[in-house]
């Protein structure tokens, strides 16, 4: 959420970040309504002000012994008054808040300007995409099949489409990389490591920017109100909802495993083959509170975290700088990580690392207290995929498979598998 002080000083600088992202809002009805709270606080104010000097003057005539039944008439009207002038307030404030959830974050002036994914930047790159094999490949779809290591006509058949039912060495594959990953960021890279529900509340929702926005694209549970999260950064982010954390403390790196439910409405169709886009999948997950000073120091050490998974277990792949058209509606800067994926000739994004400076804090109340100065201000967040699983087994089964139709565990991974090498059709 944006400061409304700042949209009301700036409002051509918040017009301008619209114009960027390609939305179509328009801030004339908001900057109205704080115009029409401001005077009748202002209005609030000054009857508060007569009620309290009619009060004092009461209080001389009650010792006086002089007759107060006008005057008591008079500061009850007042009180009346006051009462419906608050509602009034109140009624507005609620309407200013609900405009202002409505609006995206602000760009960082970094980021490239552009109406969509075709202004993306790339910024480096890792490894060798391999392009060439002496024999003939096949994706992960032919490779899940003969290694009957995934089975996604039985997640149909369970479940619906474009879920996936992992088997046999498939699953072992799955939790080798969630252990790996997490170990990967608590002994490496000092998160803390997090388990938390999978499920979160609408006031969880709307404190990271998912609601009211993107409600359509996820999992509710009707009767409770309750949401199948669609990333840990939902639950992890409002672990310090309504808090005020000590600046001691900050930086605050957490990280946690959990699986992600997305409806991912409007997308059906698109890349919707195997693992490419599916409505269930695992993910490792980076969350930073941080001093706002640091954030943006912050944000790159958290791409390196999350590209280190990738190097590791050596698979070539870019960084993407978004532009204004494609990030997403809470993020001031965002890089996204794409794998190089040879069965399916395509990058794969695999990771997401955001700032979203104090946009979700404002919205979840997170603030700090300085240690020198007792100034209370809002925190900055920060997260990233360390990394999203479904992709990454695509990268994994088309870059490591071999000619005779095995698929080669990389080196990184094989502690986490007992030592196994090889992923072989079973006998």
């Amino acid at each position: 959420m944006l400061d409304i002080k700042l949209i009301r000083e700036n409002p051509e600088i918040v017009k301008q970040a619209i114009k960027n992202r390609n939305m179509n809002l328009e801030i004339k009805s908001l900057l109205d309504l704080d115009r029409q709270w401001r005077e009748k606080n202002a209005q609030v104010e000054v009857l508060k002000q007569q009620r309290n000097q009619a009060s004092d003057e009461m209080a001389v005539l009650v010792k006086q012994k002089q007759d107060i039944s006008d005057k008591r008439s008079a500061l009850k009207d007042l009180s009346q008054k006051i009462k419906d002038n608050d509602d009034e307030v109140g009624s507005i404030r609620s309407k200013i808040d609900e405009i202002l959830l409505t609006i995206p974050n602000i760009p960082n002036e970094s980021v490239p300007i552009g109406k969509d994914a075709s202004a993306n930047l790339q910024v480096s790159a890792w490894g060798t995409p391999k392009t060439e094999f002496d024999f003939k490949i096949k994706d992960h779809i032919e490779l899940s099949e003969s290694l009957d290591i995934i089975d996604f006509a039985r997640a149909t058949k369970i479940t619906g489409s474009n879920f996936v039912l992992y088997k046999g060495l498939g699953a072992y594959l799955e939790r080798a990389l969630i252990n790996f990953m997490l170990g990967l960021h608590t002994k490496k890279h000092g998160f803390l490591e997090i388990a938390p529900p999978f499920v979160v509340n609408r006031a969880s929702m709307t404190g990271t920017g998912q609601l009211p926005k993107l409600e359509e694209d996820m999992y509710r549970a009707n009767e409770d109100d309750l949401f199948l999260i669609p990333t840990a950064e939902v639950p992890v982010t409002n672990i310090h909802r309504n808090e005020i954390l000590d600046s001691k403390k900050l930086p605050i790196y957490y990280t946690a495993y959990t699986p992600c439910f997305r409806r991912e409405a409007g997308s059906y169709g698109k890349d919707t083959r195997g693992l490419l886009r599916v409505h269930q999948f695992d993910k490792v997950e980076l969350v930073k509170f941080v001093q706002p000073e640091t954030s943006y120091a912050e944000l790159e050490s958290l791409l390196k975290n999350a590209e280190a998974v990738l190097q590791e277990l050596e698979l070539p792949y870019r960084v993407i700088a978004l532009s204004t058209g494609d990030i997403s509606f809470a993020a001031a800067k965002c890089y996204d990580i794409e794998v190089w994926a040879p069965g399916v000739k395509n990058w794969l994004e695999v990771s997401s690392c955001s700032n979203f400076e104090d946009f979700q804090a404002r919205r979840a109340n997170i603030r700090y207290k300085d240690a020198l100065t007792n100034k209370v201000s809002h925190v900055h967040t920060l997260n990233g995929s360390g990394i999203a699983l479904a992709r990454t087994v695509i990268a994994i089964m088309e870059n490591y498979q071999q000619a005779d139709g095995s698929i080669a565990i990389p080196k990184a991974l094989q502690p986490y598998m007992d030592g196994l090498e090889f992923i072989r059709p079973r006998q």
